[in-house]
């Protein structure tokens, strides 16, 4: 049980380390193009928030890939099963249950899960964050 923790643990921390560099640069792209903002307000919402969303969906999907690799370095999956699909259907909470891990790694799903669910909710105040911040600043430039 320890080494499933290990494990689980030490990718856990590869993609939070992964999402905190994505949420940076997120953030500070956002602010940049804030500060120098010349669209109409409807078009810049969409201009911010069209790539900020993109990027995330595609950080979500690296932090699926780390998961996936995992899966193969430790072999927790069984002879056959897509690793990937298994490590989207876990990050994303979906459960599934059509492929399981090998018995010896039980616990990766449920912590692939958690890792999950806990990146996704901070994307979401993100997002929430950069639409608040373009929001503003549409407001600014309009008054």
């Amino acid at each position: 049980m320890l080494r499933q923790f290990l494990v689980g643990g030490t990718v856990s921390l590869v993609n939070i380390a992964i999402h905190a560099l994505v949420m940076t640069i997120v953030v500070r792209v956002a602010q940049a193009a804030s500060a120098n903002e010349k669209l109409h307000p409807s078009l810049f919402l969409i201009a911010v928030m069209i790539p900020t969303v993109s990027v995330l969906m595609v950080t979500h999907t690296i932090e699926v890939f780390v998961w996936a690799l995992a899966y193969w370095f430790v072999d927790a999956t069984p002879p056959g099963a897509n690793r990937v699909y298994f490590a989207f259907v876990n990050y994303a909470t979906l459960g599934y249950g059509d492929v399981v891990p090998v018995k010896a790694w039980l616990l990766l799903g449920p912590i692939t899960a958690m890792n999950g669910f806990l990146l996704l909710g901070w994307s979401t105040a993100v997002i929430f964050e950069v639409l608040q911040k373009a929001r503003a600043r549409s407001r600014d430039a309009s008054a």
